[in-house]
């Protein structure tokens, strides 16, 4: 079993953070522009999305920024990084979503290609405002794998690996998502304010969830009928070309048809931007349940130490008795005085290491919930630009 020391999150350099300040105040930051680039290695094409990061240094100062005006491409595949790193470096924050990769409940109607010009213009745009968010912030804003993110093209992701030795995406976030069901599974001691903010968060994504999926459903019903105005268009189109009295009424009703069948894909579209929204809502939710869920995984590490202790502090106690365990008494051994004070010396030293390691992790608990609920509560005080 691994100690608390040993499981604590990667941290970044001491900082004196002026909590009124962030990099948002200092530069500006965009994500201006999107481009499909190929890769052709081993007779494999493969297609992937760059986005261009703009920067301008609108005072000169913080002391942490590098260059003054800056341009820099990052793929999609970086983004998740740098947020799989914030999210480690920094557990009790509530890290900024990710716009999605892939389209999630689909309506019929819209096309799913994630090379969609429409579909990449939203990625874009949910990008650049996920880097303002984290620009925001007075702490992680000032991280200086966060600047070198904004400043370093080459070799970024291996100065990654090389600080905080994270594993590849999927497999990080399938091993974080194991310990915190076993860590919710298996602790003795919850924590009031964050299962409340838990069971907020679940009713949260329920809701967004549940909507998403009518909504999905729903689009489909009226995409259909909607389409259905085609046929009726061109139906009567064709009819007012053999009917001669009838004829301009007959037309004009088939252009009325047209007309509201053209306007389908713009309704659906307009309706798309307000999902973008609701899933932003919905993946915030998330970020909020994994500081709950980081929270459990702390006390299951302190609850694991405190067993380990009173298992130590019984077995203590017997061998000072002189009380031997059964395979020794299998085997007719015989411990002597010597024997019998150099275990029960070993075993007061287990005792009193893993008790340090327990007043360690109950110090670092206790600074994990100060932090986690003042970034909390500046999250909802907080107001994001648009």
């Amino acid at each position: 079993m691994s100690g608390a020391a040993e499981s604590q999150p990667p941290s970044s350099p001491k900082i004196d953070v002026d909590l009124t300040d962030c990099l948002l105040n200092h530069m500006d930051i965009s994500v201006s522009e999107a481009e499909k680039r190929t890769n052709s290695a081993l007779n494999i094409r493969e297609s992937y999305t760059v986005y261009l990061i703009e920067t301008r240094i609108t005072d000169n100062g913080w002391e942490l920024i590098e260059h003054g005006l800056g341009q820099i491409w990052r793929r999609y595949s970086e983004f998740e990084q740098l947020r799989q790193y914030m999210s480690s470096a920094y557990p009790w924050a509530v890290i900024p979503p990710l716009p999605e990769k892939k389209h999630s409940y689909p309506v019929h109607g819209l096309s799913t290609d994630t090379f969609d010009p429409d579909f990449v213009d939203r990625r874009r745009a949910g990008l650049e405002n996920f880097l303002h968010r984290i620009a925001q912030h007075p702490s992680i804003s000032r991280d200086s794998m966060f600047l070198t993110f904004l400043q370093q093209e080459e070799g970024w992701r291996n100065s990654i690996r090389d600080k905080v030795g994270l594993f590849s995406g999927y497999v990080r976030i399938a091993e974080d998502k194991i310990k915190a069901i076993n860590a919710i599974v298996r602790i003795k001691e919850s924590d009031p304010d964050f299962e409340s903010l838990r069971k907020y968060s679940h009713s949260i994504q329920g809701v967004f969830i549940n909507l998403l999926r009518i909504r999905s459903r729903a689009t489909l019903k009226v995409y259909n009928i909607h389409k259905l105005n085609a046929g009726y268009g061109k139906l009567f189109s064709e009819w007012s070309a053999i009917e001669k009295q009838m004829g301009d009424g007959l037309q004009q009703a088939g252009h009325f048809f047209d007309s509201i069948a053209a306007n389908t894909e713009t309704f659906v579209e307009e309706e798309e931007q307000i999902m973008d929204q609701i899933k932003e809502y919905l993946f915030y939710a998330s970020s909020l349940e994994d500081i709950c869920n980081k929270r459990d995984m702390i006390q299951l590490e302190i609850e694991q130490m405190v067993d380990l202790v009173r298992s130590k502090t019984a077995e203590k106690a017997k061998a000072a008795q002189g009380k031997f365990g059964v395979i020794t008494r299998i085997l007719g051994s015989v411990e002597t005085e010597e024997n019998k004070t150099q275990k029960v010396n070993q075993l007061d030293s287990k005792i009193k290491e893993t008790e340090e390691r327990i007043h360690q992790a109950r110090e670092s608990m206790a600074e994990y919930k100060d932090k986690a609920t003042k970034d909390i509560e500046a999250f909802k005080r907080q107001q994001f630009p648009t």
